[in-house]
């Protein structure tokens, strides 16, 4: 699995484990006999287990060792840059661009040798 794929499963399973759980306490028999006590711990253990699992997913992503205001931070800091970065391009596309031939009347000759892939005859 890559480092920067959420495994999307752990999460959607985590709902489907609590409830197990839930409904082990529920039950009209309760927890009383050591079949429904042994049901309980295995449910328990698993829904404890995979939101271990989700948590140890969540911190590790990428940028996760930033706190909100310092995400904030670095997400103004690109809007401006893009924003600057737009602004040179207009600039930039306005600008009229001539070249010292401009006025001038050129002929070109054109080298048709110049662009073919050399060939050695033998």
């Amino acid at each position: 699995m890559a480092a920067n794929v959420l495994p999307i499963s752990v999460y959607e399973d985590l709902l489907p484990k609590l409830v197990a759980v839930l409904e082990l306490t529920q039950q009209l028999e309760g927890i009383t006999t050591p079949q429904a006590k042994q049901k309980l711990l295995h449910a328990t253990n698993d829904f404890k287990n995979l939101i271990a699992q989700a948590k140890d997913f969540a911190i590790n992503l990428p940028g996760g060792e930033l706190v909100i205001e310092e995400q904030d931070d670095v997400i103004n800091m690109l809007e401006m840059l893009k924003e600057r970065k737009r602004a040179q391009l207009s600039e930039f596309a306005a600008r009229n661009v001539a070249s010292q031939a401009s006025g001038l009347d050129m002929k070109m000759e054109v080298d048709s040798m110049a662009s073919t892939p050399f060939h050695r005859d033998e």
